[in-house]
């Protein structure tokens, strides 16, 4: 039984193709995406929201505290080391001034994440309002070596 790779076109003797036609199928296809893009609602309903406008210096120094975490979890305000007890007063404190100063949190880049997330979580409950996390860029690697 030898196979024959080669078709002769012989008029007289028809024989089916051995290829699918996929044109109906690609015609198919399209027609359903068109379908399912004109069906996709458009967003019609949207949030707005105030974004504050860029202001260099429009908060000096004197209206910053900055709590920082160190690689050893111990906490500093403003450079100086506190217990998480003197840190809530400090943050209390700050937050019943008739202008809270912005407080700015930055951790070192090997501080846990479970030290960081208590911090966090005392700050909220002294009742800051005014709260930014600053040194981002400096952690892309997280201690890691780039």
């Amino acid at each position: 039984m030898a196979i024959t790779l080669t078709r002769v076109h012989n008029p007289m003797n028809p024989q089916p193709m051995g290829q699918m036609n996929v044109t109906p199928f690609i015609d198919v296809l399209l027609v359903l995406l068109i379908m399912l893009i004109m069906t996709i609602p458009i967003a019609t309903h949207t949030t707005d929201v105030d974004l504050p406008a860029s202001c260099s210096g429009c908060t000096s120094n004197a209206d910053r505290n900055t709590v920082t975490i160190d690689e050893a979890d111990r906490l500093f305000w403003n450079g100086a080391p506190v217990t998480r007890e003197a840190l809530k007063a400090q943050v209390g404190n700050a937050a019943r001034l008739p202008e809270e100063p912005l407080l700015e949190f930055k951790p070192a880049a090997l501080a846990s994440y479970d030290a960081s997330a208590k911090t966090i979580a005392l700050i909220k409950d002294a009742g800051a309002t005014r709260f930014a996390f600053i040194g981002d860029a400096e952690h892309r690697s997280f201690g890691q070596e780039e």
